[in-house]
């Protein structure tokens, strides 16, 4: 896939194209809809596929005040387009100078000028243009006067409209499961694993703490089974991707003033040595709460009912 951040700047080989715009923020199963009508578009037409989006995320720069926590920011929402086939991404850089672009100056000088565009491929709640003054009647209106063809498809979902808003307020209520029918898979952070306090080694429990700078939404504070991926290793090596009993907190049981942390303790190893490792840990089901336990003694016996209940799980989906 090719990434670019201007439209001047477009490989030959993507010009002209099939192209579709949005935030993609989780790219999750609404988006893959207008994806796959994308790629169905472009191999009617036998044309490459470019999608186009924005950094950083329009509310972040018009209303800071609301913008949201994404949930798959940057080299992630890249990475997770990229699965999906497309040929190209185009990363435009948004700015107030560029938001005050009218919805015609801005299909001018994006799809036609820089893409070479013959069909656009949106949802119908596509907004575009200064104030979001643009929307699908005026894309149609623009496509019939510059030449190109408009695609629109219909809001998808089972039995509530599929959005990033919705898998946010899931992940906030810790309710990881229900983000995963929204965004096809597991949701993610990654990040690289860096020295703790080594609690849980002492434990018996050894665990992969992930830095502060790590990517993706941190859900709700408390106990998950999920996955962690070893970033560096290839496909089918062994220990690349591993079951896990995953918490996020502030361990309260310490009377310590410890940051809120993301660690992942890898199913029965004590041998792995993942530090300054790139990871990624998804989260399948939530378990329990964060608690605060009077000794160390009830902790460890809540430790070990957490990983059999994680082991459970996640042995359960392995063999579905």
């Amino acid at each position: 896939m090719h990434r670019f951040t201007d439209p001047a700047a477009t490989p030959d080989e993507l010009r002209p194209c099939v192209v579709t715009m949005g935030n993609f923020d989780g790219v999750h199963r609404g988006h893959r809809a207008v994806l796959a009508q994308l790629l169905e578009t472009g191999a009617e037409l036998d044309l490459p596929t470019v999608a186009v989006t924005f950094e950083p995320h329009p509310v972040a720069v018009l209303h800071p005040e609301r913008a949201p926590e994404l949930i798959a920011p940057g080299s992630l929402r890249d990475d997770l387009l990229e699965t999906t086939g497309i040929d190209g991404l185009l990363v435009l850089p948004f700015t107030t100078e560029f938001a005050r672009q009218t919805p015609e100056e801005f299909v001018r000088r994006t799809f036609v000028d820089g893409l070479q565009a013959h069909a656009v491929v949106v949802g119908v709640d596509t907004r575009f243009g200064y104030k979001n003054s643009g929307d699908v009647a005026t894309l149609r209106d623009l496509g019939a006067t510059l030449g190109f063809k408009v695609v629109v498809l219909e809001d998808v979902g089972e039995g509530e409209r599929w959005s990033s808003t919705s898998v946010r307020q899931a992940l906030a209520a810790g309710d990881v499961a229900a983000a995963a029918r929204v965004l096809g898979r597991p949701h993610r952070v990654v990040g690289s694993v860096v020295h703790g306090h080594h609690r849980g080694r002492e434990l018996g429990y050894p665990t992969a703490n992930l830095s502060s700078d790590s990517e993706g939404l941190v859900p709700a504070e408390g106990v998950y089974a999920g996955w962690l991926t070893r970033l560096g290793l290839t496909d089918g090596e062994p220990d690349r991707t591993m079951p896990a009993a995953v918490s996020i907190g502030t361990n309260p049981t310490f009377d310590t003033e410890d940051r809120r942390t993301v660690e992942a303790y890898v199913l029965d190893r004590d041998d792995l040595d993942l530090y300054d490792e790139r990871v990624m840990v998804e989260f399948v089901e939530h378990i329990r709460p964060t608690l605060r336990f009077d000794s160390i003694d009830d902790l460890l016996v809540a430790m070990a009912k957490d990983v059999e209940q994680c082991r459970t799980v996640l042995t359960q989906i392995v063999h579905s």
